[in-house]
């Protein structure tokens, strides 16, 4: 492929992508930053319908283009429907970040089989089913694409009353590395992101002791930011990344190089 100029190298003009989970969070920043680079932006979302919505407007009064659309991407018929209606609004498919998730805190033993299925269905199994109905697309399409999922550096080190999340985020690790195996062919590629304590508003107050563990640990002592993991997932997204496919990328401000004894 030609090597894009400099200036262009994080231009999403004319490129149109699907960001799971963007109805707060991390999936609002992320949405925000690729509509910024020029990207046309699908908004999904499974319940925070009022969250896509404040979502799109603040994505269109920047005078770029959104729309919001409403799935259960734990299910194969819904997922598949995400990427149609993808289609029908836009024409296309050029990026998909699989950022939707949970995040419930439950102790091994006495976690029940629901628990366990809604961490690994919401933060495994969508990322699959999306990727495959993305990446028949994109196949189809003929142009290649770009996936990138969000992980966890609880993929590297396990959090108490987290077995199921931390699986389900190893699960996704290993999962991008697969799934940029057989996609590369088609120049698909597929990476992750393992993001580390991204702040949000009352997260001090509601876990001070966590907070301040976190930031003692961080060589760059602070908290992430949705826009840290937003610019990450650009840059996995696009041409200046052109040769990175099945790598996990961790923006975690440096904690997991704390030494562990």
């Amino acid at each position: 492929m030609d090597v894009p100029p400099l200036a262009r190298l994080l231009d999403f003009e004319g490129k149109v992508v699907v960001v799971t989970g963007a109805g707060s969070g991390l999936g609002r920043g992320i949405s925000a930053r690729f509509s910024e680079a020029g990207a046309a932006v699908v908004v999904h979302y499974r319940s925070s319908a009022t969250g896509a919505a404040d979502v799109v407007a603040a994505i269109e009064a920047r005078g770029a283009r959104a729309v919001a659309v409403q799935a259960d991407v734990t299910r194969r018929q819904e997922a598949e429907r995400l990427i149609a209606s993808t289609v029908e609004a836009f024409g296309a498919i050029d990026v998909l970040v699989n950022n939707a998730g949970v995040y419930p805190l439950d102790a091994l033993l006495e976690m029940t089989e629901q628990a366990w299925d809604l961490v690994v269905d919401t933060n495994l199994r969508s990322v699959h089913l999306m990727t495959q109905a993305a990446g028949r697309r994109m196949v189809a399409q003929g142009r290649g694409g770009a996936v990138v999922n969000v992980a966890s550096i609880e993929a590297w080190n396990p959090a108490l009353r987290h077995s199921h999340y931390d699986a389900a985020k190893a699960g996704v690790v290993m999962y991008t590395r697969a799934a940029a195996q057989e996609l590369g062919g088609h120049g698909i590629r597929v990476n992750s992101v393992s993001p580390g304590l991204i702040d949000r508003d009352g997260l001090a107050r509601d876990w001070p002791d966590g907070v301040a563990r976190y930031l003692a640990a961080a060589p760059l002592r602070r908290l992430g930011r949705p826009d840290d993991v937003a610019d990450a997932c650009l840059f996995l997204a696009s041409p200046a990344a052109r040769w990175i496919s099945g790598a996990d990328l961790v923006v975690d401000g440096g904690v997991l190089t704390s030494t562990v004894f």
